[in-house]
């Protein structure tokens, strides 16, 4: 029945899938904690601009992978894909793990780093990730360990990528759900009022709940051409209303992914340039109309073959994928207006 629903509806369901069949690992934290990642070997990292992967994929024929002459870099943080299986002792995940290592690879590497590769160059490491289920557990404890575990291999991979890759140039911070976890912590603590936040270009923190004032120097984007900035956003089916991770009353911040405009926080289809959905070579235009509640981001249900069978309402999963088109193009807005000022 799981091949069968990814083969009819692809990505939609996989946070479905992943929550359904993960069950929180045996044991305390730290019974088998797997060996730590060498960010000088390239295995340890799931792309890299100067060798082949899944980060190099481009779904429009007339698009190009501009990696090799772009002159910005992009830090992406990829989202949990370690679900475990029943009998699973390890909080963190394996980065000797085949399975995961293809899992990541063929989803979220391909289906979301892939954006910014028509701009950036993309730097994506593989790390301890913690379980799906420390987000989903009573063994607080344990998940937050794992947790942590998890954000100390990226900050080891960001300060890998600084002193090896980096040379001074512009840098894209770009990340989804537990990645954004790990990715607001990585700002506030090495960028955010240090020397190299004059070299951030643009951070998309999305999938994670982040509020406006969370960086001390860093604030939310307001218009298109914005630099040195953040964006956020969590996708859901309008009217729909998600109990535990609603938070109405902070100041949450919502960005339009689609105006990129904090005073236009309604768009139509029409103006939405385009998503990727199973097909990653189909470019689907005109799928969805935004609007902005409070801290969510509400869209219409997509139409789409056999979207019938889609019944979440959470649309988490496709936080980047609904706006595959208009994210890319507003990476490019903006790293050309910040090489401009330059």
């Amino acid at each position: 029945m799981a091949d069968r629903i990814i083969s009819v509806t692809g990505i939609f369901f996989l946070l479905l899938l992943f929550t359904s069949c993960a069950s929180v690992p045996k044991g305390a934290f730290g019974t088998n904690t797997p060996t730590p990642p060498d960010y000088s070997n390239p295995d340890h990292w799931a792309a890299l601009p100067f060798r082949k992967d899944s980060a190099d994929a481009v779904p429009v024929s007339s698009w190009k992978d501009a990696q090799s002459n772009a002159k910005v870099d992009v830090f992406f943080i990829h989202p949990t894909t370690y679900v475990g299986k029943a009998g699973e002792k390890n909080w963190n995940a394996d980065l000797s793990d085949v399975k995961v290592n293809e899992r990541t690879d063929a989803s979220t590497i391909r289906y979301q780093a892939s954006v910014f590769n028509g701009t950036g160059k993309i730097y994506a490491p593989r790390y301890r990730q913690a379980h799906l289920k420390s987000y989903y557990t009573d063994q607080k404890r344990d998940a937050m360990q794992a947790l942590h575990l998890a954000y100390e291999d990226v900050k080891s991979a960001f300060m890998y990528y600084l002193d090896h890759y980096n040379q001074g140039r512009p840098f894209i911070i770009a990340s989804h759900s537990q990645g954004t976890d790990h990715g607001k912590r990585l700002i506030r603590e090495v960028i955010d009022s240090k020397e190299i936040q004059d070299q951030l270009v643009v951070a998309y923190l999305v999938g994670f709940a982040v509020t406006e004032n969370h960086f001390e120097n860093i604030s939310p984007c307001t218009y298109p051409e914005e630099t040195g900035c953040f964006c956020s956003w969590r996708t859901f089916k309008e009217g729909y209303i998600p109990k535990k991770i609603h938070f109405p009353d902070t100041n949450v911040l919502v960005t339009n992914p689609v105006t990129w405009d904090a005073d236009k926080p309604e768009s139509s289809k029409s103006e939405q340039a385009g998503a990727i959905l199973r097909n990653f070579h189909k470019l689907y235009q005109e799928l969805v109309e935004t609007k902005i509640y409070k801290d969510l981001l509400w869209v219409n249900k997509p139409k789409f073959p056999f979207s019938f069978l889609l019944t979440t309402k959470n649309y988490h999963i496709a936080d980047y994928n609904f706006f595959y088109a208009d994210i890319r193009k507003n990476v490019r807005d903006r790293t050309e207006a910040f090489l401009e000022m330059q």
